[in-house]
């Protein structure tokens, strides 16, 4: 498991993934159980970015920033936030344009199910388009 602040393990040329939450133990919980449901070995780099850089809740563009660029492999960046000021810190990023690695992408996915999604995928070897697609998809995932 890799925390916004520890070592990510994960193969060159995988899209990485970057989990947005307001809490770190929420990020890094998702990440933990989709790296899990991808049969424990996924390959993917993946990261944690949540909270703020105190342990609080919120969001940090450094964390989120610092995350990106460990788990760039020249594939592609994905990045997935649970809620509204995520989301809108990383658009934010994006907009910038020098903080993220040039292929980042905020993925419009459900956190939980799209991070499971978009991390077998990307651990597939599927290139950025994909692994978005894949998360993204998981909006239809049916609970009834």
């Amino acid at each position: 498991m890799s925390a916004a602040n520890e070592p990510v393990a994960g193969g060159a040329g995988l899209v990485g993934i970057v989990l947005v939450s307001h809490s770190g133990p929420v990020a890094e919980s998702v990440a933990e159980l989709a790296v899990g449901l991808a049969g424990g070995g996924a390959e993917a780099p993946i990261a944690a970015a949540g909270g703020t850089p105190d342990g609080g809740f919120g969001t940090s563009a450094e964390l989120i920033a610092e995350a990106a660029r460990r788990v760039d492999r020249g594939a592609g960046v994905a990045l997935l936030a649970d809620l509204g000021s995520a989301v809108l810190t990383v658009k934010a990023l994006i907009a910038e344009g020098d903080e993220l690695p040039g292929s980042a992408q905020l993925v419009d996915a459900p956190f939980v199910e799209g991070a499971v999604a978009a991390v077998v995928t990307a651990s597939a070897g599927a290139d950025l388009t994909a692994v978005a697609a894949a998360a993204e998809e998981a909006y239809g995932y049916r609970k009834e």
